[in-house]
């Protein structure tokens, strides 16, 4: 069973947020843990121990740490628990396999464990860790009740693929929040918004994608290289910030506000504006609980390089564990840093489109060192992208222009949000916007629910970090 099977949508949905409205308040935490419980059994019908006891683990570090609040030695040994017992539950199930191939590779003859990966358990992990970790900073109050703790972590909007909601993020909502028809909508909207994002748009892309990822690079043209690194480009945003929105829209339909995790990144004009744009919550969270802690800018340059280095290699490591994705990082890392001190100047004087034009280059390179897992296969697609196999394109070329010129352009124009302000624009007219939104909601969700019911290509992308 996986979570892309369109019955998530027809029947545990609709199901899920009935029982959660037909209970009175005070039961409504226990509804919301419960039905995280079961949303993840159903995708990992095993591995929702590893999540029952990250959250244990957490909530018992809590207690402690609150009960001997006085006694500095007790709160430190309680954090450092929660963080090694954490990480070492995303060490075995995500990075051991990783690290036995490494030494294999080196000469030894180690077993591979070969542990299938838990949906979702960097995000998970990483949010729950969040509560411990601001605890003994005294920066929130403990939370005394199991279960207000465990709907936390286990809240089944964006339990598997983020948005990375810190536990100070929805504190006071746990203990109290207001649930009407205003948010009740609201959220119906930003749901129906993500939901076409992925399945409309995302979906439609990724096909062309999978087609040329599976292509031999040595002899691609150039132009069917940029197709396809470009619907990847494409695919990736509205995949990840589609879900996003969807667990957004479902936050707010629960009487939760979640943080916002993209803004419009692909309009950004300099790497660094790029990474505040993109999966906001996770850059916040390893600023805050690694880069500032290291000293972030604050103890020179050169520190100030190796704090960087070491926030983009542990990014890189978060996504995956592979050499293409700690590539992928430090990529990143350099760039910052060659943005930070080597060409700040010189960015500030670019005219606007050049600044953009080179930000959406890095980006889409940096796109292929993501998804291509060989470092040999990177450089040959790279290559191809420039030209290397020798043409620009061929019969393939001529018919995926045919078929997927106008779903990119319109996804192209989507990702600049243009669209989307012309539509709150128009909701705003309240004599004839909110009907219109209303009917491009409607048909909207009934595209969707139509791909879904005949589509056999829906994958979630993020669901595998």
């Amino acid at each position: 069973m996986v979570f892309s099977e369109p019955v998530f949508l027809f029947m545990f949905l609709p199901v899920a947020l009935l029982l959660y409205y037909a209970v009175p308040f005070r039961f409504k935490n226990s509804v919301l843990f419960l039905t995280g419980l079961l949303f993840y059994s159903w995708g990992e019908p095993v591995y929702v121990v590893i999540m029952v006891i990250s959250t244990l683990i957490d909530y018992t570090a809590g207690r402690i740490m609150d009960k001997y609040d006085g006694r500095d030695s007790v709160r430190k040994l309680c954090l450092i628990v929660s963080i090694i017992m954490n990480l070492s539950l995303l060490g075995v199930f995500k990075y051991s396999g990783f690290f036995v191939e490494t030494l294999n590779s080196l000469g030894l003859s180690l077993r591979n464990p070969n542990l299938p990966l838990p949906i979702g358990i960097s995000f998970f992990t990483f949010q729950s860790m969040s509560y411990t970790i601001d605890l003994y900073r005294r920066n929130i109050k403990v939370q005394k009740s199991f279960i207000n703790f465990a709907a936390f972590v286990t809240m089944f909007p964006q339990i598997v693929a983020g948005p990375i909601v810190r536990y100070e993020d929805v504190a006071r909502e746990l203990e109290c929040r207001k649930i009407d028809f205003e948010a009740i909508s609201d959220g119906i909207s930003i749901f129906i918004c993500g939901l076409c994002k992925k399945v409309l748009i995302a979906n439609s892309v990724g096909e062309l994608w999978t087609e040329i990822k599976a292509m031999n690079y040595s002899s691609l043209p150039a132009l069917t290289a940029w197709l396809g690194i470009i619907s990847f480009t494409l695919q990736i945003y509205f995949d990840f910030s589609g879900y996003s929105d969807m667990a957004i829209g479902l936050g707010k339909m629960l009487g939760f506000s979640f943080p916002k995790n993209f803004d419009y990144p692909y309009n950004s004009s300099s790497v660094s504006e790029f990474w505040r744009r993109w999966h906001m919550t996770l850059g916040g969270w390893f600023k805050s609980y690694v880069y500032f802690p290291l000293g972030g800018s604050r103890k020179g340059k050169g520190r100030t390089v190796l704090n960087l280095l070491i926030v983009w290699f542990l990014t890189g490591m978060w996504h995956g564990a592979s050499w293409n994705f700690i590539i992928w990082g430090l990529y990143y890392g350099i760039i910052l840093i060659l943005e930070k001190f080597v060409f700040a100047s010189l960015l500030k004087k670019l005219p606007s489109p050049v600044k953009h034009i080179y930000t959406l280059l890095a980006v889409v390179i940096g796109w292929v060192i993501f998804e291509i897992t060989s470092p040999a296969d990177e450089l040959l697609f790279i290559g191809a992208m420039f030209g290397s196999a020798g043409s620009l394109l061929d019969s393939f070329t001529l018919n995926a222009l045919h078929n997927y010129s106008i779903t990119l352009i319109a996804a192209a124009i989507i990702s600049t949000g243009l669209p989307l302000r012309i539509c709150k624009e128009l909701k705003s007219k309240k004599s004839y916007g909110e009907i219109v939104a209303l009917i491009g909601e409607g048909a909207g969700l009934t595209a969707c629910i139509a791909y879904l019911v005949d589509a056999s290509y829906n994958p979630f992308l993020y669901f595998n970090f």
